[in-house]
């Protein structure tokens, strides 16, 4: 007995499917070409058939004019001057105008301006004038930092008597206080020191001043 195995064929769907979209391929351009032909065939009879129902119409485009007969047979005909330059339609180009870029000015280095606050002080230390209170005298200085006003001190101040020396001793460091705390020279007048605060508001107002130009 013959003991070989006939080889069993597996199943490939993916060959069929192959095979199915060839052959519907093939069927549907058959059926185009079907389609077409008798159209193309229609279209060649038409024109077949036009041409031959007018064979005049097809003679005179075969056949060029004639030209007209000239008058004296003896003479040549004249021929139609040349003209030496023909028009043209191009339009002239125009000059192209250069543009040169603007001259850009140099740019300023900018100006180190002291800081500002909402007070509109300027850093810095500033003295007032002199202002006589009758007694003496009255001289402030103001120091602005981060445009606050920082420290006040009495650069001159009624003392010379014992009464005027005891009064400014309490009256000067209040007034310093105040002005600190309300970052301006509008301090209350100090009782039994009112020519020294009129004095001191005056000098430390003319001070402040000068921090704002």
């Amino acid at each position: 007995m013959n003991n070989r195995r006939t080889p069993q064929k597996t199943f490939n769907p993916r060959r069929v499917l192959n095979k199915l979209l060839l052959s519907g391929f093939v069927v549907i351009s058959f059926v185009l070409y079907a389609i077409n032909k008798p159209f193309s065939s229609a279209d060649a009879t038409a024109n077949v058939g036009s041409a031959s129902q007018d064979p005049q119409a097809l003679t005179q485009n075969l056949v060029p004019p004639t030209p007209p007969a000239v008058a004296n047979s003896g003479a040549s005909p004249t021929q139609a001057p040349v003209p030496t330059q023909l028009p043209t339609n191009s339009p002239t180009a125009a000059p192209q105008q250069a543009f040169l870029p603007t001259p850009v000015p140099p740019t300023a280095a900018p100006t180190t301006v002291p800081a500002l606050s909402s007070t509109g002080y300027k850093d810095g230390t500033y003295t007032g004038p002199e202002i006589d209170v009758m007694y003496g005298l009255v001289r402030v200085q103001a120091v602005i930092q981060n445009g606050k006003i920082k420290s006040v001190q009495f650069l001159e101040f009624p003392q010379d008597r014992r009464t005027s020396a005891r009064i400014n001793s309490i009256a000067v460091p209040d007034l310093v206080q105040e002005a600190v705390q309300t970052q301006s020279a509008n301090v209350n007048i100090i009782t039994g020191a009112t020519l020294t605060s009129e004095g001191f508001i005056m000098s430390l107002q003319s001070a402040l001043a000068n921090s704002h130009s």
